[in-house]
């Protein structure tokens, strides 16, 4: 057998930097900061706190030149990820990460927290995501992803059984299974519903008042 040797380090630097957003997504992040913890004056300034985007939920960004800031923004975490934690191949988030929106959607919020927990002034909000948030997002992807994507991105395999989901006789059974719990909750009234108020007589169904 072969002895293991130590190859010698390429030039560069030991790890690179990690990626910052464009200057709209940091935009975006000072307005949430400002609704957090600015003044009363600065909160309304920033408008409808709801209306807020927040680059760790893509739905959140309805604005297309922030959207396509943060697709560039994922694209650099993701290489930068690869680059900087990964050693196995089995953990190698997959070039057409795109055209996969669970790994679209935690990509969103795994950068979002490695951000955070950077800007941090002690190291345990780091250590966290360590330990916590990358683990159990490689995890879930080599879950849902298995070997799918070693040559190329498939057609999706639960295509089928999610093009019967939404077809009949599926959607029928389900909406039937739906009404049976309500009904059975709340069954329907059943005998007269008039009532007498004031000298009304009420439909206590309808709220309806009935002439004499």
């Amino acid at each position: 057998m072969k002895p293991m040797t130590n190859e010698s380090p390429g030039p560069g630097p030991m790890v690179t930097d990690f990626p910052h957003p464009g200057r709209l997504l940091e935009q975006a992040y000072r307005e949430l900061d400002l609704a957090i913890s600015g003044t009363d004056e600065q909160r309304k300034a920033v408008g409808s706190l709801k209306m807020l985007p927040r680059p760790w939920d893509p739905d959140s960004l309805t604005r297309a030149p922030l959207r396509r800031e943060l697709w560039t923004w994922l694209d650099a975490f993701t290489s930068w990820l690869n680059t900087e934690y990964v050693w196995d191949v089995a953990g190698v988030v997959p070039d057409c990460w795109p055209q996969h929106p669970h790994l679209v959607r935690e990509l969103a919020v795994l950068a979002d927290q490695r951000r955070r927990a950077a800007l941090s002034l002690g190291s345990d909000a780091l250590e966290e995501w360590h330990r916590y948030a990358l683990p159990a997002f490689v995890e879930r992807m080599r879950q849902r992803v298995k070997n799918h994507c070693d040559d190329g991105h498939p057609q999706w395999p639960a295509k089928g059984r999610h093009s019967r989901h939404l077809a009949e006789p599926a959607t029928t059974q389900r909406l039937e299974v739906f009404d049976r719990d309500v009904a059975a909750r709340w069954p329907p009234e059943v005998g007269p519903r008039l009532r007498v108020v004031d000298g009304q007589t009420i439909d206590t169904g309808t709220g309806e008042i009935l002439e004499e």
